[in-house]
């Protein structure tokens, strides 16, 4: 595509041509409706022919409409003029002007032309400027379709014409320097030569393919004479940025190796061969291929080897994010390969002897990943292993582990239960089967057992107040449906001295920006002495059961629930807890009793307490133990002072309900209504 200006300097002197080839005698005017010569086409041409004054003839040329397909020109207007004379060599000699209007990229509005024509030597040079570019051609005359082309400073918006006969991108900047052979075909065009490009820069309607700010130099071959038409690449390429469809390269300021064989056709493009060679970074040889729509179709990279950092820095960043990964931090080698087409991937496998990887918003973390994972959709693929030392998931720390896999008809598969630390406890995977083609459905199944992870650890890694307990439970079947888990079965927490099962958990969207966790939560029997203690609420005695139904967190922040809480077994409560809990039901005290009353008790004796929640939106609606015109109840007192708590808010804000909480259980006095 960069060799677009020389046949744009072959199409002139043909046009040149033209106006020589008119009777050299003063004063005639010649018009014709149509010119037509091999790959050009002229309508409405107006010639006029005078003396110069000077011993020389005065020529002035003008078409109306100028077609030349091979370019991609199409209702060019075409001005020249300029003084013709003939030196004591007996050669023509032009000076003049040429202005085009219309042509792709404004190329040649205004330019300087002059133009040497020798018949003793069969040759037609013509040298072009316009501000800072400069283009030289000589070519045959008894050939004229044949040119060698010199270009410098050539703007790059001036390739658009014959860009568009190739394929949908447009040149947006830069400038080309250029030494190449050009042949002119009623099909097409054949050139190859040495180029340097500066400050380049390329998009397409689509966005899959674009550069901006590349500079480089090589060698190119373009033949546009067959269909589909082909470009072979040999370049060396520093500094700027590239987008070839999934791969984004930003390239450093050493000099890149980039050998490409590209097919285009209706759009489509074709990298039957593609190879990229940074040194300190990445190297693969590959194919890409694309629809006319931008839409990947094939993407194959062999003899993948990456080092990182720079590999990620440079080509992977881009990529990563769009899995929901973003500044991450990698240290390390790998090797490997991938194969995907339309419908998806065919396979890939990769194999590393050491490995840092952590997510900087602290979702995933590895250290000392070594071994290897080898996959196919289809057929049976070696065994492999992978090891780590440390894997750290949502602040959740592992300790050391080994895998053994296996891929069997598109199921990359668990070998043997793979049994990790966690928080002073294990984790067990079961049998485990993952189909990284599948795009929908089931993508992946699994069981896991959970035995004696500590949930002070877990409330430390989670920055909540620590409280003891265990976690322990069977997942019968842990399922990759769509983009989201489902949990069967349930997960049960010893915590408070009682417990919490989980059940109906799913989570959407695990390592993207904002994860979805729907779950239901019921409460048996914890022990409220324990749990105000931790949370520093004020001392309640007594037992609590309850639910948190239909619990939806987006980024672990709840925007729906339905919550009921009952202590209905009786106890104590202290003054703080009292206040607290007047403050989190924005209610007061009933019966009569004063503040001046209360003051005289530490603690009181309460028959039941209950509370409910349903979140929507950002709005909670409060329930208690019973309700009436005045509000509802929330604590029911037991002998005497006999106490009783009142909430009369029964639509409360969610985030004054947090505040509220949050002042609870730090200390800070309750909010006066």
């Amino acid at each position: 595509m960069r060799f677009s200006s020389s046949h744009l300097l072959l199409s002139l002197g043909i046009l040149l041509w033209v106006g020589l080839a008119l009777p050299a005698r003063a004063d005639i005017a010649l018009g014709a409706k149509t010119v037509s010569l091999p790959g050009l086409k002229l309508q409405e041409v107006q010639g006029l022919v005078g003396e110069d004054g000077r011993g020389g003839l005065k020529l002035t040329l003008h078409a109306a409409r100028t077609d030349v397909p091979t370019l991609g020109w199409r209702r060019v207007t075409a001005d020249l003029q300029g003084s013709l004379q003939r030196d004591v060599h007996l050669r023509w000699l032009f000076n003049g002007t040429v202005q085009l209007v219309g042509a792709p990229g404004a190329a040649l509005s205004n330019a300087k032309v002059a133009m040497v024509v020798d018949e003793a030597a069969n040759t037609l040079e013509i040298d072009i400027s316009q501000a800072a570019a400069q283009a030289s051609m000589a070519l045959p005359l008894d050939q004229p379709t044949h040119a060698q082309i010199s270009l410098k400073g050539l703007p790059a918006a001036w390739l658009q014409g014959l860009l568009s006969t190739i394929w949908s991108g447009r040149a947006t900047a830069g400038k080309l320097d250029a030494d190449m052979a050009l042949d002119l075909e009623n099909k097409g065009v054949q050139a190859s030569g040495q180029f340097a490009l500066s400050a380049a820069g390329f998009d397409t309607a689509s966005g899959t393919l674009a550069g901006q700010g590349v500079n480089g130099n090589g060698r190119l071959n373009i033949d546009t004479t067959s269909t589909p038409s082909r470009i072979d690449l040999d370049a060396s390429m520093r500094g700027g940025e590239l987008l070839l469809g999934p791969i984004y390269a930003r390239l450093p300021d050493h000099p890149v190796q980039l050998s490409l064989t590209a097919t285009t056709h209706n759009g489509a493009v074709d990298f039957t061969r593609l190879r990229v060679a940074d040194a300190d970074a990445l190297q693969f040889d590959g194919m890409l291929a694309f629809n006319a729509k931008g839409e990947v179709q094939k993407l194959k990279l062999d003899k993948l080897q990456a080092r990182f950092p720079a590999a990620y820095q440079r080509y992977g960043q881009a990529w990563l994010t769009t899995l929901g990964m973003r500044d991450v931090h990698i240290d390390g080698q790998l090797a490997g390969s991938l194969d995907l087409d339309a419908s998806g991937l065919r396979s890939f496998d990769f194999d590393t002897d050491g490995l840092d990887l952590a997510d900087s918003e602290g979702r995933l973390s590895i250290k000392g990943l070594r071994g290897g994972i080898d996959w196919a959709a289809e057929g049976e693929r070696p065994a492999t292993s992978l090891n780590w030392q440390g894997l750290q998931v949502y602040r959740m720390v592992d300790g050391p582990a080994q895998s053994h896999w296996q891929s069997r008809a598109g199921a990359l598969s668990l070998q043997r239960a793979l049994e990790v630390p966690l928080l002073n406890g294990k984790v067990r995977i079961g049998d485990l089967a993952w189909r990284p083609a599948a795009v929908k459905g089931r993508r992946l199944e699994t069981s896991l057992t959970f035995a004696g992870i500590d949930m002070a650890a877990f409330s430390r890694a989670m920055g909540w107040p620590e409280f003891q307990g265990t976690l322990g439970g069977a997942i019968p079947g842990l399922r990759w449906v769509d983009d989201r888990f489902e949990m069967e079965g349930g997960l049960t927490v010893n915590v408070f001295d009682g417990f919490l099962n989980i059940t109906r958990m799913s989570l959407q969207g695990p390592f993207g920006s904002s994860p979805v966790l729907s779950a239901d939560i019921q409460l048996r029997q914890l022990d409220l002495a324990l749990m105000t203690n931790v949370f520093d609420f004020g001392s309640i005695t007594g037992r609590l059961d309850g639910s948190i139904n239909e619990l939806r967190l987006v980024n672990w922040n709840p925007i729906a629930f339905k919550a009921n809480l009952l202590a209905g077994s009786g106890g104590r409560i202290s003054q703080r807890a009292v206040n607290n809990l007047t403050s989190v039901g924005g209610g007061g005290m009933a019966a009569g009793l004063q503040g001046a009353v209360l003051k005289l008790f530490k603690t009181f004796g309460y028959k039941r307490i209950g509370l409910s929640c349903v979140l929507q939106g950002s709005v909670c609606r409060m329930g208690g133990l019973d309700s009436s015109a005045d509000g509802y109840t929330i604590l029911e007192g037991s002998g005497l002072p006999h106490l009783q708590i009142v909430g009369h808010q029964t639509q409360v804000d969610w985030p004054t309900l947090v505040r509220r909480l949050k002042a609870a259980t730090e200390g800070t006095p309750p909010e006066v209504h």
